[in-house]
Protein backbone atom coordinates (compact mmCIF):
# COMPACT_ATOMS: atom_id res chain seq x y z
CA UNK A 1 0.00 0.00 0.00
CA UNK A 2 1.33 3.59 -0.86
CA UNK A 3 1.98 5.84 2.00
CA UNK A 4 0.28 9.37 1.73
CA UNK A 5 1.69 12.09 4.06
CA UNK A 6 -1.62 13.85 5.71
CA UNK A 7 0.37 16.90 7.66
CA UNK A 8 1.19 20.28 7.36
CA UNK A 9 4.41 21.57 6.93
CA UNK A 10 3.04 24.97 7.56
CA UNK A 11 0.88 24.01 10.86
CA UNK A 12 3.11 25.39 13.87
CA UNK A 13 2.66 24.39 18.07
CA UNK A 14 0.01 26.76 19.46
CA UNK A 15 1.70 29.48 22.02
CA UNK A 16 2.05 27.84 25.44
CA UNK A 17 -0.52 28.79 28.20
CA UNK A 18 2.00 30.73 29.69
CA UNK A 19 2.36 32.45 26.83
CA UNK A 20 -1.06 33.34 25.83
CA UNK A 21 -2.00 34.31 29.72
CA UNK A 22 0.75 36.54 29.55
CA UNK A 23 -0.22 37.92 26.17
CA UNK A 24 -3.97 38.37 27.97
CA UNK A 25 -2.69 40.29 30.84
CA UNK A 26 -0.76 42.99 28.49
CA UNK A 27 -3.87 43.41 26.02
CA UNK A 28 -5.89 43.90 29.42
CA UNK A 29 -3.65 46.27 30.65
CA UNK A 30 -4.28 48.24 27.56
CA UNK A 31 -0.35 49.07 27.47
CA UNK A 32 1.23 47.51 24.59
CA UNK A 33 4.01 49.58 24.13
CA UNK A 34 7.37 48.83 25.74
CA UNK A 35 7.74 52.21 27.20
CA UNK A 36 4.28 52.70 28.57
CA UNK A 37 5.06 51.24 32.07
CA UNK A 38 4.23 53.33 35.53
CA UNK A 39 5.44 53.61 38.49
CA UNK A 40 8.33 50.58 39.04
CA UNK A 41 6.79 48.61 36.58
CA UNK A 42 9.39 46.61 34.08
CA UNK A 43 7.95 46.21 30.74
CA UNK A 44 7.64 42.86 29.15
CA UNK A 45 9.90 43.53 26.55
CA UNK A 46 12.64 44.70 28.90
CA UNK A 47 12.72 41.61 30.67
CA UNK A 48 12.00 39.64 27.18
CA UNK A 49 16.09 41.08 26.36
CA UNK A 50 17.73 40.70 29.51
CA UNK A 51 16.94 37.13 29.38
CA UNK A 52 17.82 36.77 25.98
CA UNK A 53 20.78 38.38 26.81
CA UNK A 54 21.45 36.05 29.56
CA UNK A 55 20.53 32.92 27.49
CA UNK A 56 23.04 34.05 24.89
CA UNK A 57 25.85 35.40 27.62
CA UNK A 58 25.75 38.61 25.42
CA UNK A 59 26.08 41.64 27.43
CA UNK A 60 23.68 43.81 25.36
CA UNK A 61 20.56 42.54 23.92
CA UNK A 62 17.71 44.86 21.76
CA UNK A 63 14.34 43.25 20.96
CA UNK A 64 12.82 44.54 17.52
CA UNK A 65 10.06 44.32 15.35
CA UNK A 66 11.43 41.52 12.69
CA UNK A 67 15.24 39.80 12.28
CA UNK A 68 15.55 42.14 8.74
CA UNK A 69 15.07 44.89 10.84
CA UNK A 70 17.75 43.78 13.30
CA UNK A 71 20.09 42.86 10.18
CA UNK A 72 19.60 46.71 8.98
CA UNK A 73 20.27 48.05 12.35
CA UNK A 74 23.12 46.24 13.02
CA UNK A 75 24.46 47.59 9.27
CA UNK A 76 23.07 51.50 10.63
CA UNK A 77 24.98 50.85 13.55
CA UNK A 78 28.37 49.96 12.99
CA UNK A 79 28.33 53.24 10.45
CA UNK A 80 27.30 51.31 7.01
CA UNK A 81 26.84 54.25 4.42
CA UNK A 82 24.65 54.25 0.87
CA UNK A 83 27.34 52.98 -1.91
CA UNK A 84 29.39 50.57 0.90
CA UNK A 85 29.95 47.00 -0.36
CA UNK A 86 28.82 44.44 1.92
CA UNK A 87 30.06 40.48 1.80
CA UNK A 88 27.06 38.23 2.34
CA UNK A 89 26.03 34.45 1.26
CA UNK A 90 25.30 33.46 -1.88
CA UNK A 91 22.54 30.77 -0.37
CA UNK A 92 20.48 32.88 2.17
CA UNK A 93 17.01 34.24 1.97
CA UNK A 94 15.85 37.55 0.88
CA UNK A 95 15.66 39.52 4.07
CA UNK A 96 19.70 39.40 4.28
CA UNK A 97 20.47 41.08 0.75
CA UNK A 98 17.36 42.82 1.53
CA UNK A 99 18.41 44.72 5.04
CA UNK A 100 22.01 45.57 3.19
CA UNK A 101 20.19 46.92 0.54
CA UNK A 102 17.52 49.05 2.55
CA UNK A 103 20.44 50.84 3.81
CA UNK A 104 21.67 51.70 0.44
CA UNK A 105 24.39 49.38 0.53
CA UNK A 106 25.59 46.39 -2.43
CA UNK A 107 25.75 43.28 -1.27
CA UNK A 108 28.61 41.18 -2.66
CA UNK A 109 27.72 37.45 -2.72
CA UNK A 110 30.11 34.78 -1.79
CA UNK A 111 29.86 31.46 -2.28
CA UNK A 112 28.25 27.62 -0.77
CA UNK A 113 29.76 24.86 -0.17
CA UNK A 114 28.59 20.93 -0.53
CA UNK A 115 27.91 21.58 3.29
CA UNK A 116 25.89 24.64 2.96
CA UNK A 117 28.15 27.17 4.71
CA UNK A 118 29.86 29.88 3.52
CA UNK A 119 33.01 28.90 1.42
CA UNK A 120 35.92 30.19 3.12
CA UNK A 121 38.18 30.32 0.19
CA UNK A 122 35.93 32.60 -2.06
CA UNK A 123 35.68 34.63 1.04
CA UNK A 124 39.30 34.76 1.25
CA UNK A 125 39.07 35.84 -2.48
CA UNK A 126 36.57 38.81 -1.72
CA UNK A 127 37.69 39.99 1.31
CA UNK A 128 39.46 43.17 -0.26
CA UNK A 129 36.49 44.26 -1.73
CA UNK A 130 34.39 44.78 1.37
CA UNK A 131 35.18 45.55 5.03
CA UNK A 132 31.74 43.99 6.80
CA UNK A 133 30.59 40.70 6.29
CA UNK A 134 26.63 40.13 6.65
CA UNK A 135 27.32 35.91 7.90
CA UNK A 136 24.26 33.54 7.03
CA UNK A 137 23.49 30.71 9.13
CA UNK A 138 21.44 29.78 6.42
CA UNK A 139 18.88 26.54 6.91
CA UNK A 140 20.81 26.24 10.58
CA UNK A 141 23.89 25.34 8.84
CA UNK A 142 27.04 26.75 10.85
CA UNK A 143 30.44 27.25 9.13
CA UNK A 144 34.05 26.90 10.70
CA UNK A 145 33.72 29.65 12.80
CA UNK A 146 36.97 29.70 13.95
CA UNK A 147 38.64 29.71 10.83
CA UNK A 148 36.32 32.45 9.98
CA UNK A 149 36.64 34.95 12.21
CA UNK A 150 40.78 34.26 11.90
CA UNK A 151 40.43 34.97 8.20
CA UNK A 152 37.94 38.30 8.92
CA UNK A 153 40.20 39.64 11.60
CA UNK A 154 42.99 39.09 9.53
CA UNK A 155 41.70 41.06 6.43
CA UNK A 156 39.75 43.86 9.07
CA UNK A 157 36.62 42.50 8.67
CA UNK A 158 33.77 43.00 10.71
CA UNK A 159 31.06 40.36 11.47
CA UNK A 160 27.94 40.20 11.55
CA UNK A 161 25.83 37.08 12.00
CA UNK A 162 22.31 36.39 10.95
CA UNK A 163 21.19 34.12 13.64
CA UNK A 164 18.00 33.50 12.22
CA UNK A 165 18.18 29.54 12.05
CA UNK A 166 20.36 28.57 14.92
CA UNK A 167 19.09 30.39 18.08
CA UNK A 168 20.50 27.87 20.22
CA UNK A 169 23.12 26.18 17.88
CA UNK A 170 26.77 26.25 18.71
CA UNK A 171 30.38 26.12 17.15
CA UNK A 172 32.77 24.38 19.95
CA UNK A 173 30.20 25.50 22.39
CA UNK A 174 30.13 29.39 21.14
CA UNK A 175 26.35 29.91 20.61
CA UNK A 176 25.53 31.33 17.11
CA UNK A 177 26.20 35.27 17.26
CA UNK A 178 28.56 35.35 19.51
CA UNK A 179 31.63 35.37 17.65
CA UNK A 180 30.80 38.45 15.36
CA UNK A 181 30.25 41.68 16.82
CA UNK A 182 26.65 41.78 16.63
CA UNK A 183 24.27 38.35 16.25
CA UNK A 184 20.74 39.12 14.73
CA UNK A 185 17.49 36.81 15.42
CA UNK A 186 14.26 36.38 14.07
CA UNK A 187 10.82 35.21 16.47
CA UNK A 188 9.08 34.45 12.68
CA UNK A 189 6.53 31.78 13.07
CA UNK A 190 8.89 29.73 11.44
CA UNK A 191 11.66 30.02 13.68
CA UNK A 192 12.59 28.24 16.88
CA UNK A 193 10.77 30.59 18.90
CA UNK A 194 7.22 31.96 17.81
CA UNK A 195 5.92 35.67 17.83
CA UNK A 196 4.78 36.28 13.67
CA UNK A 197 7.12 38.82 13.53
CA UNK A 198 10.13 39.97 15.71
CA UNK A 199 13.92 39.81 16.08
CA UNK A 200 16.42 40.54 18.57
CA UNK A 201 20.00 42.39 17.85
CA UNK A 202 23.04 40.90 20.54
CA UNK A 203 26.16 42.76 21.03
CA UNK A 204 29.63 43.40 23.58
CA UNK A 205 29.85 46.71 22.12
CA UNK A 206 28.55 49.34 24.14
CA UNK A 207 28.78 51.88 21.36
CA UNK A 208 26.91 49.67 18.92
CA UNK A 209 24.30 48.49 21.06
CA UNK A 210 23.77 52.28 22.66
CA UNK A 211 23.35 53.26 18.65
CA UNK A 212 20.84 50.31 18.03
CA UNK A 213 18.58 51.59 21.11
CA UNK A 214 18.94 54.74 19.82
CA UNK A 215 17.63 53.79 16.14
CA UNK A 216 14.95 51.05 17.08
CA UNK A 217 12.76 54.41 18.04
CA UNK A 218 13.77 54.69 21.94
CA UNK A 219 13.64 58.27 22.07
CA UNK A 220 14.95 59.77 25.08
CA UNK A 221 14.02 56.52 27.02
CA UNK A 222 16.99 54.18 26.94
CA UNK A 223 17.24 54.45 30.95
CA UNK A 224 14.07 51.71 30.81
CA UNK A 225 16.09 49.34 29.09
CA UNK A 226 17.77 46.77 31.20
CA UNK A 227 20.04 45.19 28.93
CA UNK A 228 21.59 48.13 27.73
CA UNK A 229 24.79 50.09 28.23
CA UNK A 230 24.76 52.68 31.33
CA UNK A 231 23.30 56.29 30.26
CA UNK A 232 27.23 58.01 29.80
CA UNK A 233 27.49 56.04 26.82
CA UNK A 234 24.50 57.26 25.14
CA UNK A 235 25.17 60.73 26.12
CA UNK A 236 26.25 62.02 22.15
CA UNK A 237 25.07 59.43 20.44
CA UNK A 238 21.73 60.32 21.52
CA UNK A 239 22.15 63.72 19.55
CA UNK A 240 23.78 61.84 16.18
CA UNK A 241 21.53 58.94 15.89
CA UNK A 242 18.58 58.86 13.89
CA UNK A 243 14.76 57.19 14.79
CA UNK A 244 14.42 54.35 12.61
CA UNK A 245 11.77 53.47 14.34
CA UNK A 246 11.00 49.67 15.20
CA UNK A 247 10.37 48.51 18.46
CA UNK A 248 9.28 45.21 19.77
CA UNK A 249 5.82 45.59 21.98
CA UNK A 250 5.10 44.23 24.80
CA UNK A 251 2.28 41.71 23.26
CA UNK A 252 5.44 39.80 21.67
CA UNK A 253 7.16 40.32 24.26
CA UNK A 254 4.65 38.30 26.11
CA UNK A 255 4.20 35.55 24.45
CA UNK A 256 8.19 35.21 23.87
CA UNK A 257 9.13 34.97 27.20
CA UNK A 258 7.34 31.14 27.99
CA UNK A 259 9.52 29.93 24.75
CA UNK A 260 12.67 31.44 25.31
CA UNK A 261 12.34 29.65 28.76
CA UNK A 262 11.59 26.25 27.23
CA UNK A 263 14.17 26.73 23.97
CA UNK A 264 16.75 23.79 25.00
CA UNK A 265 13.45 21.13 25.63
CA UNK A 266 11.87 22.28 21.98
CA UNK A 267 15.64 21.85 20.18
CA UNK A 268 16.40 18.61 21.57
CA UNK A 269 12.90 17.68 20.05
CA UNK A 270 13.77 19.28 16.82
CA UNK A 271 17.08 17.31 16.66
CA UNK A 272 15.47 14.32 16.94
CA UNK A 273 13.15 14.52 14.22
CA UNK A 274 16.14 15.82 11.98
CA UNK A 275 18.23 12.61 12.91
CA UNK A 276 15.15 10.23 12.22
CA UNK A 277 15.02 12.23 8.80
CA UNK A 278 18.86 11.69 8.42
CA UNK A 279 18.84 7.70 9.43
CA UNK A 280 15.89 7.56 6.78
CA UNK A 281 17.96 8.90 3.87
CA UNK A 282 21.40 7.61 4.38
CA UNK A 283 22.17 5.28 1.55
CA UNK A 284 19.80 6.99 -1.31
CA UNK A 285 21.39 6.56 -4.68
CA UNK A 286 21.88 10.10 -6.00
CA UNK A 287 20.97 11.66 -2.87
CA UNK A 288 23.69 13.15 -0.85
CA UNK A 289 22.93 13.96 3.06
CA UNK A 290 24.79 16.91 4.59
CA UNK A 291 27.05 16.10 6.96
CA UNK A 292 27.53 18.31 10.20
CA UNK A 293 30.76 18.31 11.72
CA UNK A 294 31.34 17.46 15.32
CA UNK A 295 32.54 20.92 16.34
CA UNK A 296 28.94 22.24 15.15
CA UNK A 297 25.67 21.57 18.14
CA UNK A 298 23.04 22.57 15.56
CA UNK A 299 19.62 23.02 15.94
CA UNK A 300 17.44 21.84 12.92
CA UNK A 301 13.94 23.16 12.68
CA UNK A 302 14.06 22.24 8.10
CA UNK A 303 15.70 19.48 6.73
CA UNK A 304 18.33 19.67 3.61
CA UNK A 305 19.63 17.25 0.82
CA UNK A 306 21.24 17.77 -2.44
CA UNK A 307 20.43 16.20 -5.56
CA UNK A 308 23.62 16.99 -7.12
CA UNK A 309 23.77 17.13 -10.92
CA UNK A 310 20.77 16.36 -11.70
CA UNK A 311 18.49 18.05 -14.93
CA UNK A 312 16.19 20.56 -13.76
CA UNK A 313 13.36 18.29 -15.00
CA UNK A 314 14.68 15.33 -12.65
CA UNK A 315 14.51 17.31 -9.87
CA UNK A 316 11.18 18.83 -10.81
CA UNK A 317 10.09 14.96 -10.92
CA UNK A 318 11.21 14.26 -7.43
CA UNK A 319 9.24 17.17 -5.74
CA UNK A 320 6.51 16.92 -8.27
CA UNK A 321 6.15 12.59 -6.79
CA UNK A 322 6.58 13.70 -3.05
CA UNK A 323 3.84 16.28 -3.01
CA UNK A 324 1.16 13.70 -4.73
CA UNK A 325 1.99 12.03 -1.71
CA UNK A 326 1.86 14.54 0.47
CA UNK A 327 5.37 15.53 1.02
CA UNK A 328 6.06 19.47 -0.14
CA UNK A 329 9.72 20.03 -0.98
CA UNK A 330 11.04 22.78 -1.82
CA UNK A 331 13.84 23.76 -4.68
CA UNK A 332 16.27 26.53 -4.44
CA UNK A 333 17.64 25.56 -8.04
CA UNK A 334 14.29 26.93 -9.82
CA UNK A 335 15.12 29.79 -12.34
CA UNK A 336 12.10 31.62 -10.83
CA UNK A 337 11.93 32.71 -7.23
CA UNK A 338 8.84 31.06 -5.49
CA UNK A 339 7.45 31.94 -1.96
CA UNK A 340 9.97 31.84 0.19
CA UNK A 341 12.45 30.45 -1.90
CA UNK A 342 15.16 32.65 -4.01
CA UNK A 343 18.67 32.43 -4.97
CA UNK A 344 21.14 35.59 -5.46
CA UNK A 345 20.73 35.55 -9.55
CA UNK A 346 16.89 36.46 -8.37
CA UNK A 347 18.32 39.67 -6.43
CA UNK A 348 18.51 41.89 -9.60
CA UNK A 349 19.10 44.84 -7.50
CA UNK A 350 22.11 43.50 -6.35
CA UNK A 351 24.11 42.50 -9.54
CA UNK A 352 26.97 39.60 -9.05
CA UNK A 353 29.14 37.96 -11.37
CA UNK A 354 28.32 34.07 -12.09
CA UNK A 355 29.72 31.89 -9.57
CA UNK A 356 29.49 28.14 -11.39
CA UNK A 357 30.94 26.02 -8.23
CA UNK A 358 27.86 27.24 -6.66
CA UNK A 359 25.43 27.97 -8.82
CA UNK A 360 26.09 23.43 -8.77
CA UNK A 361 25.24 23.33 -5.32
CA UNK A 362 22.52 25.81 -5.38
CA UNK A 363 20.73 23.80 -8.66
CA UNK A 364 20.73 20.75 -6.07
CA UNK A 365 19.83 22.11 -2.81
CA UNK A 366 15.93 20.46 -1.68
CA UNK A 367 14.43 21.94 1.37
CA UNK A 368 11.62 21.09 3.68
CA UNK A 369 10.42 22.57 7.22
CA UNK A 370 10.42 19.58 10.14
CA UNK A 371 7.64 21.65 12.55
CA UNK A 372 7.36 20.25 15.58
CA UNK A 373 3.69 19.20 15.41
CA UNK A 374 5.50 16.24 13.20
CA UNK A 375 5.96 13.46 15.30
CA UNK A 376 8.98 10.81 14.70
CA UNK A 377 6.72 8.68 13.49
CA UNK A 378 5.57 11.15 10.63
CA UNK A 379 9.30 11.95 9.89
CA UNK A 380 10.13 8.69 9.40
CA UNK A 381 7.00 7.97 7.16
CA UNK A 382 8.72 11.32 5.14
CA UNK A 383 11.85 10.03 4.67
CA UNK A 384 10.45 6.75 3.46
CA UNK A 385 8.66 8.60 0.89
CA UNK A 386 11.22 10.59 -0.11
CA UNK A 387 13.52 7.97 -0.95
CA UNK A 388 10.77 6.25 -2.78
CA UNK A 389 10.68 8.36 -5.13
CA UNK A 390 14.28 10.07 -5.45
CA UNK A 391 15.36 6.08 -6.35
CA UNK A 392 12.42 5.66 -8.54
CA UNK A 393 13.60 9.03 -10.24
CA UNK A 394 17.03 7.97 -10.30
CA UNK A 395 16.43 4.90 -11.50
CA UNK A 396 14.86 6.03 -14.60
CA UNK A 397 17.49 8.32 -15.02
CA UNK A 398 20.19 5.00 -15.06
CA UNK A 399 18.02 3.62 -17.54
CA UNK A 400 18.22 6.15 -20.04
Amino acid sequence: MTEIFKGSFTQQEPIPDAGIAAALRVMQSGRLHRYNTQGDEIAETALLEEEFADYTGAKYCLAVASGGYAMATALRAIGVKPGDKVLTNAFTLAPVPGAIASVGAQPVFVGVTEGLTIDLEDLAAKADQASVLMLSHMRGHLADMEALITLCEGKGITVIEDCAHTMGAAWKDVPSGRSGLIGCYSTQTYKHINSGEGGFLITDDAEVAARAIMLSGSYMLFERHRAAPPPEVFAQIKYETPNVSGRMDNLRAAILRPQLADLAAQCERWNARYRVMEDGLRDVPGLTIVERPEEERYVMSSFQFLLLDWSAQAVADVMARCLARGVELKWFGGAEPTGFTSRYDSWRYAASEPMPASDRVLAGIVDMRLPLTFSEDDCAMIARIIRAEVSAVYQTIAAE
